[in-house]
């Protein structure tokens, strides 16, 4: 549906949009909040938060020189508006696809992104560094950060804050709060105090009194003794803003443009005052066409219809590997009242909502805050309860010293549940569960286990639900199962046992995870090739199964060993097992495969797994590169 967008037309990067009258930017925010609609019921995803901040996102490029000003969106999920306006709209209905636009802001992809965000609470920290950078430079240009509400829950966030205090450099927070309940508060005096705070010349209380007494009647007067107190937050927040050594300014509509150019203009000009954080009050999802009250709907979507607000979705038979986590920690849950669910901030994500609805006492989102979930479930472990921490694999990254230092080290039995594992799709390299194999399975005692299907993840959290004397964490991908027959409930599996699938003499395919499909269908193609194929599904990278292994190496020419994950996991502890046993000289010709050593783009899932080699067909070029074979003569020969 081609939208009417008069003024957004003439404007390709923001210098064009400098050249409008500021009564002209409501109508291009208008223009701006329907081509973004427009775009996103083409091409999916994050646009919700985006639709929040239409009219920040015009005023800030309108305010501030950008790029030589800086602006930096912490997580930058909302950066769609700013994708439009930065010389990137002929390209936003190709966001997230392969060789398109990035879903976040990508420092490779426009000068008008200064830093590439994709996790949260990160903003302040490189906001400040740059400001650094410039002070020490001798330059002079403005370093805004936008940061939501939510990020402002990770402590990164607060510890940027309180060096930047310290600092006292000349930078510019605005906090995106769409979330907290102070929405009515947000008025005509609210944003008159929070422009006249902003104001150089009305930086002191007695000030701020008198401009009061002149602008409002008398009987409003009396408030002018309190002004400073309400502008700088005393009454919504903004003491502990000031105790960080920041001049806090707001609350303030930011959806009212005609207030948000003028406080940003004085901010811009305030001179080198410290730093200071601007409170922006905002609706999430702001004339989205869903029309329901949950946000998390529109938070990221697929295609839709921009009228109806309808989301095509395509049919599957197959649950998804989240609701089958949920469906069977529910199951365990019901018979032992000691487990208990930690999610940091994504409920819906990992499936923990329906687990909140069996047992809301037993369910906990600490915010964005890894760190803090994996020592809070730590705390937990040693009050004999059975906490699943059910994490991304690509954020758990976060919380690696607390997995390391307060659960591993001390041998405590926190689950950990790691959902997206391995490539993810359209959000990329970010968000990428690439090296939770890695950096787990060199931990002592972690006992590390990956789904090939989803009857086996029903399996594994059983199998966590048992282990009490340890950490424990199992894997597994984003999407949709293969559609096996499920079990009526789970069965411990034993520990650090893998199984045979399919058997065979002469080559062995020993996959761990969700590439076992794959494998089975290489399988069946070496098998037409004449090459006997057996298949086994590890189970688990730590322990190995050394027996399997020990076995599929003597009875084979060739063993590929298959992972999702980077170099340095599955396959690194198996040539090790095979060096240390002396077992590499003697035995079969042992390849690994694995996600490849760069960061994979962002695309559709096979258009991922097709760069990353790891499809079918690269494993039987795998296996006929060991035989030093050439699978096209081989494939010729066949044909003929």
């Amino acid at each position: 549906m081609a939208v009417s967008t008069p003024l957004l037309d003439k404007i390709e990067i923001p210098a064009d949009l400098r050249k409008l009258k500021s009564t002209q930017l409501a109508q291009v925010a208008e223009e701006l909040r329907l081509e973004t609609i427009d775009a996103a019921a083409e091409s999916g995803g994050h646009f919700g938060a985006g639709l929040g901040v239409i009219e920040l996102t015009v005023a800030l490029h309108y305010v501030f020189n950008t790029p030589r000003d800086r602006l930096i969106w912490d997580v930058s999920h909302q950066a769609y508006p700013h994708k439009i306006l930065t010389g990137r709209r002929s390209m936003i209905r190709k966001i997230r696809q392969r060789d398109g636009l990035y879903g976040f802001t990508k420092r490779t992809e426009s000068e008008f992104d200064p830093f590439g965000a994709a996790h949260s609470s990160t903003s302040i920290s490189a906001g400040l560094g740059m400001a650094v950078a410039r002070d020490l430079k001798g330059g002079d240009n403005n370093v805004v950060c936008v940061i939501g509400d939510g990020a402002m829950t990770a402590g990164m966030a607060y510890e940027a804050m309180n060096n930047a205090g310290a600092l006292d450099s000349r930078l510019t927070v605005i906090l995106n709060d769409n979330g907290m309940s102070i929405a009515p508060a947000v008025g005509a005096l609210t944003n008159y105090l929070s422009w006249l705070v902003s104001s150089r010349p009305f930086l002191s209380l007695r000030d701020i009194a008198k401009q009061m007494a002149k602008r409002f009647p008398r009987g409003i007067q009396t408030a002018a003794a309190r002004a400073d107190e309400y502008a700088r937050g005393m009454v919504f927040g903004g003491t502990l803003f000031e105790e960080l050594g920041f001049y806090y300014v707001g609350p303030i509509d930011g959806h009212d443009i005609d207030t948000l150019v003028p406080i940003l203009e004085n901010v811009r000009d305030a001179g080198n005052m410290g730093p200071i954080l601007v409170h922006v009050v905002t609706e999430k999802g702001k004339g989205n066409p869903f029309g329901g009250e949950h946000k998390e709907k529109y938070h990221a979507v697929g295609k839709f219809d921009p009228e109806t607000g309808e989301v095509f979705k395509g049919k599957s038979n197959a649950p998804s590997y989240t609701s089958v986590f949920a469906q069977s920690l529910i199951k365990q849950a019901e018979k032992d009242d000691s487990i208990v669910a930690i999610t940091a901030a994504m409920p819906s994500g990992t499936g923990l909502d329906k687990f909140q609805e069996h047992f809301p006492d037993r369910t906990f989102d600490v915010g964005i805050a890894e760190q803090h979930a994996v020592t809070f479930a730590a705390g937990l472990a040693t009050e004999g309860l059975k906490p699943f921490a059910a994490i991304y694999s690509t954020f758990l990254q976060r919380a690696y010293d607390q997995i390391v230092h307060d659960v591993a080290l001390q041998r405590l039995p926190v689950r950990f549940a790691i959902d997206r594992a391995g490539l993810v799709g359209q959000d990329g390299a970010t968000h990428a569960g690439t090296y939770d194999v890695a950096y787990l399975s060199c931990l002592p005692n972690m006992v590390v286990m990956a789904a090939a299907d989803e009857a086996e993840l029903v399996h594994m959290v059983a199998t966590a639900a048992q282990i009490d004397d340890r950490a424990s964490a199992f894997r597994y991908p984003r999407g949709e199962g293969v559609g096996v027959e499920m079990p009526e409930e789970g069965v411990p599996l034993e520990i650090g046992k893998g199984r045979i699938i399919k058997e065979g003499s002469k080559v062995a395919l020993l996959s761990f995870g969700a590439r076992l499909q794959e494998c089975l269908k290489a399988a069946a193609e070496l098998d037409g090739h004449g090459l006997s194929t057996t298949v086994a599904d590890a189970r688990f990278a730590k322990p190995l199964d050394t027996d399997l292994i020990a076995r599929l190496v003597r009875e084979h020419e060739v063993v590929i060993t298959i992972e999702e994950g980077s170099i340095g996991g599955f396959g690194s502890h198996v040539l090790h097992f095979l060096a240390t046993s002396n077992m590499l000289q003697s035995g079969a010709n042992v390849r690994p495969m694995f996600l490849p050593d760069r960061f994979v783009g962002h695309g559709a899932p096979k258009e991922q797994y097709e760069d990353a080699a790891l499809q079918s067909q690269h494993i039987v070029e795998e296996v006929f590169a060991a035989l030093n074979h050439d699978s096209r003569v081989l494939q010729m020969k066949a044909e003929a």
